[in-house]
């Protein structure tokens, strides 16, 4: 098909019912009068709290909203003074004064006398979350979340300024890590070693700003009652599907099952490239010394591609994108002062989201499309639910939704390897980096837990610590001798720990359901579509068990549950 010939229905924003159109966020004093309102109105029947409620909805919608177009502003150009003082005026003077009106709409909630006269299944998961959010809410705790939201921005700041200049050419170090899929192995040693060596001018740096960040995370966590930050934030993620134990009984069985199918595959790479030892630098070779795979030449060509690839799938999928394409919601190049890293970021207004990514030219940038592509289809199927809440299921149901992208569009990838020789070395990368998800977020995950169960560990054991982890989890067949110091700081690139920490065990979980999913999609194709759609289509009124069953798969992490799904990947391996 064709994608620039077809045409797709222009999608507005639904029409406010509460706030005027006219509405838009200068500072403080235009919003407060609203909150105002909410907080004093009398509500008198069922039906009055229910349209409180949506008034609340329609009012949080609009300004998460305004609060992403300037996140995504600041991240497109982190050079641009003027995108950044916008974001860091609402961090600092719109988010903190919300704060406490928020607690005192929550508390008029669930002390209202009609309560019980809602329709309490679909806002059973609602309320859940709300009362959890009671629990943990302390004033004294406001200008501390501040002042950790404006130094979370530093990571991005600082990361963003790192460039590297290669055969004369300044370049991001997105761009340069292309060069460790070179058959060349001097190219991909000088990419590697130039990569680190640019990182280690901020290791201090972030060293220092991650100590400023355990500190202040600690001291919010024991405000709130909590022993350590750690258990907080399973109560501030609603984590009620799962506990602490349940994550260290997951990685016991990442580290049993996966880590030892990673190790073989380092071995067979070994042997193939024909090495006495294999580096870091020797990891992201194609194993028969193949140039790099060249799936697109520009951000455009990547572009009209996914679409096609999602068209193939099903219409709703092309029309998401195109849609996304028409709005100009996308941002898909690497370039200089751009933010690292990928996002799709929903829009609750309008309900049609942005996705922010650094492509180069490789597979892991569609990769990377089709992932977050995958979240964006999610925004898409929960853009009609009533209220905002109900759009932003947690990461272990977000993440179900874009990992599985990858999979399900898998059989379209001709599209961008139209040689059967290139695709099949394109799905045999990426499936074999399925696994490797596993024993990566494993290391992150319990590197997390030990950080914030030992708050005022010393620089000295938290690098100790994390080379152990590493160990535990990852690249038992790599030789690291003469690069210590690089593998001491390995971490400092997961921009999870600085900007959202605790959000990454979710990626484990949800690529196991992914690869369930893709299973059940394999088994039965219209019915697993079908059953995905309608399980995302769910957002967040359902507990995740709920919603994975919705999508013909279990909630479950157990070993032999893991063994079962990481042979299916392996036998899809040996198929092709």
């Amino acid at each position: 098909m064709n994608t620039l010939e077809r045409t797709v229905p222009e999608i507005t924003k639904t029409p406010r019912t509460y706030l005027p159109d006219s509405f838009t966020v200068t500072d403080w004093a235009t919003i407060e009068p609203y909150f105002i309102e909410l907080r004093d109105r009398n509500v008198n029947s069922a039906s009055e709290l229910e349209k409180w409620m949506l008034d609340r909805s329609e009012l949080e919608s609009a300004l998460q909203e305004d609060m992403g177009w300037r996140y995504i502003k600041m991240t497109c150009d982190t050079t641009n003074e003027e995108a950044t003082a916008a974001f860091q005026f609402f961090v600092e003077e719109i988010d903190p004064k919300m704060a406490p009106y928020d607690h005192e709409l929550n508390k008029k909630l669930i002390a209202s006398p009609y309560l019980n006269e809602l329709d309490q299944e679909k806002y059973r998961i609602y309320l859940r979350s709300v009362k959890k959010a009671l629990e943990i809410f302390r004033e004294e705790n406001i200008p501390l979340n501040t002042e950790i939201s404006t130094k979370q921005q530093q990571f991005a700041a600082i990361s963003g300024a790192m460039t590297v200049t290669l055969d004369g050419e300044e370049m991001t170090l997105q761009r340069a890590a292309d060069r460790l899929k070179n058959p060349d192995r001097a190219i991909r040693e000088e990419a590697y070693r130039s990569i680190q060596e640019r990182r280690s001018q901020d290791w201090e740096k972030l060293d220092q700003l991650y100590s400023e960040l355990i500190t202040l995370r600690h001291k919010v966590a024991t405000n709130a009652g909590f022993a350590n930050f750690r258990d907080y934030m399973f109560a501030a993620l609603g984590r009620f599907d799962y506990t602490p134990q349940d994550t260290f009984d997951f990685q016991n069985s990442i580290a049993e099952v996966v880590t030892p199918m990673i190790s073989e595959f380092d071995r067979e790479r070994k042997a193939e490239l024909g090495l006495t030892e294999l580096k870091p630098w020797d990891l992201d070779v194609d194993p028969s010394n193949k140039p790099p795979l060249t799936p697109f030449k520009n951000g455009s060509e990547l572009l009209e591609k996914s679409i096609g690839c999602f068209y193939r799938l099903d219409s709703f999928l092309g029309d998401c994108l195109v849609t996304m394409k028409n709005m100009g919601h996308l941002d898909l190049e690497s370039r200089k002062g751009k933010a690292p890293g990928g996002y799709n970021y929903p829009l609750d207004e309008v309900g049609v989201p942005f996705i922010f990514m650094n492509a180069t030219s490789s597979l892991r940038d569609v990769v990377t499309m089709l992932h977050e592509g995958g979240h964006a289809v999610h925004s898409f199927l929960t853009r009609n639910l009533a209220l905002s809440a109900f759009k932003h299921p947690p990461s272990e149901v977000a993440e179900l939704a874009s990992m599985s992208m990858e999979l399900l569009t898998l059989d379209h990838w001709d599209i961008f390897f139209p040689d059967a020789d290139e695709l099949k070395r394109a799905k045999k990368t990426h499936l074999e980096g399925v696994l490797e998800t596993f024993p990566w977020v494993a290391t992150i995950d319990k590197f997390q837990h030990w950080v914030y169960e030992n708050p005022t560990h010393t620089l000295e054991q938290r690098h100790s610590k994390w080379v152990e982890l590493f160990d535990e989890f990852n690249q038992k067949e790599v030789s690291w001798a003469g690069l210590e110091n690089f593998k001491t700081y390995v971490w400092q690139k997961q921009l999870h720990l600085y900007e959202v920490p605790f959000y990454y065990i979710e990626y484990a979980m949800a690529q196991l359901g992914a690869i369930a999913v893709w299973k059940h999609f394999k088994e039965n194709p219209a019915e697993g579509l079908k059953s995905y759609k309608n399980a995302l289509a769910l957002g967040y009124t359902k507990s995740i068990s709920e919603i994975y069953e919705a999508a013909g798969i279990r909630f479950d992490f157990s070993t032999d549950y893991i063994k079962s799904l990481a042979d299916f990947v392996k036998a899809e391996m040996a198929a092709l």
